[in-house]
């Protein structure tokens, strides 16, 4: 099974090469980003990342103090607002509340015990927590979306009903924990998933076609 993920990494990294992911400038904004990109596309995410700057509110201080209909206006492009205000208030209170706003000091923490704590947050599931854990936080923890699981269960490697926990856990036991790989690979698939293996896939022109089982 190592040897399959190894061969798809590769396939994939010689085709798209880096991707230089999580797009943010700062841990916070990669943070926000995770929460905001919840059942969107990230060029929504970036319009309503852009207002956020536009009024100076990116930074957890200035946003943890905004009224939470404005802060629904500034995101509005992300799609589900007011959900999402709710959410990114409730990820603002956990930050202040524990880390006194302060992702670096989140950052400190082990990852045994920060994952648990940001999947009690609302509105914060496996993907986001782990997607925050590993753009925001440089912790190796594997990211498993959509994309992901359409990938490895059409070459025949996992299920596709297979629980999210599974599918973390194979990429767990069979790489070394590498952030860096861990980075790129999830990235990879997302490229992959977007441009080929879709609901309808591209499966000929798709640069694992020949992995194909």
């Amino acid at each position: 099974m190592k040897a399959v993920l190894r061969k798809i990494f590769d396939k994939l990294y010689a085709f798209y090469g880096p991707q230089n992911w999580w797009p943010g400038d700062t841990p916070f904004e990669v943070a926000v980003g995770a929460i905001l990109t919840q059942n969107t596309n990230w060029l929504n995410v970036e319009k309503a990342i852009s207002n956020l700057k536009k009024e100076r509110v990116l930074n957890a201080k200035a946003l943890y103090a905004l009224p939470v209909n404005k802060l629904a206006s500034l995101i509005k492009p992300s799609g589900y607002f007011n959900i999402k205000a709710k959410r990114l208030r409730s990820f603002l209170d956990f930050l202040v509340n524990n880390y006194k706003g302060s992702l670096k000091k989140m950052a400190k923490e082990d990852i045994s015990t920060l994952r648990p704590k940001l999947l009690g947050v609302n509105g914060i599931g496996p993907e986001t927590a782990d997607s925050i854990l590993l753009y925001a936080l440089d912790k190796p923890v594997f990211v498993i979306d959509a994309y992901t699981k359409r990938v490895l269960s059409r070459h025949g490697v996992i299920a596709y009903e297979a629980p999210y926990e599974d599918y973390q856990a194979l990429f767990h036991r069979e790489l070394d924990e590498d952030l860096q790989l861990f980075n790129e690979f999830h990235a990879l698939f997302v490229m992959v998933g977007k441009d080929y293996c879709k609901p309808k896939p591209k499966c000929e022109s798709c640069p694992l076609f020949h992995l194909s089982p």
